[in-house]
């Protein structure tokens, strides 16, 4: 996958040999929050970790419940309705602002819309040089994992596992099935420009 890159001499958001952002996308309890962290430990220059828990954790609590914010059905099915994803695109835009301010970030992210989801990043990335990264689980690795979290809807995992990479472009993918987060960042680092 191609990324793109701003062609403007000197612009202190990118060039074309530095990666701005790492796109970590998964299903729940799929490894990405260890691999990222593992990331902040392997990279050279200091990168901010961001999730999509973060934004889930800094909306209102009647949104976390709500048809129009984002609901945790008892089966693990999650869905979003038009107000959550208001605040998402202020969130995925501040996010870039960030990258763009001189900032590197790791995005720990869910895309539960595919390629649709993908979309939306990549409008607000464009000009920015993304390492978009899919991150595989096997789902019965993931829901043991889910289990042991014990702050996870139940079923989560399953549901998400192959749905969140429909149609979604990677320039490299990981499965933490049975490979350990610290290998699986060292991959990945090694793909960072």
């Amino acid at each position: 996958m191609e990324n793109s890159v701003c062609a403007a001499s000197g612009c202190p958001c990118c060039d074309v040999v530095t990666t701005r952002v790492i796109i970590l996308n998964g299903g729940s309890s799929s490894g990405k929050s260890g691999i990222a962290r593992c990331l902040q430990a392997v990279l050279p220059d200091p990168w901010l970790t961001i999730g999509t828990d973060t934004l889930v954790d800094a909306m209102p609590a009647a949104m976390r419940a709500s048809d129009t914010g984002i609901e945790f059905a008892a089966d693990g099915e999650v869905s979003v309705g038009p107000r959550f994803r208001e605040l998402e695109a202020a969130w995925i835009a501040g996010v870039a602002a960030m990258a763009r301010a001189g900032a590197r970030v790791i995005v720990d992210e869910v895309f539960l819309g595919g390629a649709a989801s993908q979309r939306r990043w990549r409008e607000a990335l464009r000009g920015l040089r993304v390492l978009w990264v899919g991150v595989r689980c096997a789902s019965e690795v993931a829901a043991g994992r889910e289990v042991a979290r014990g702050d996870r809807v139940t079923g989560m995992a399953a549901a998400q596992a192959e749905k969140v990479h429909v149609g979604v472009d990677y320039d490299l993918e990981v499965d933490t099935t049975h490979t350990e987060a610290l290998r699986c960042a060292r991959d990945i680092a090694a793909r960072v420009g």
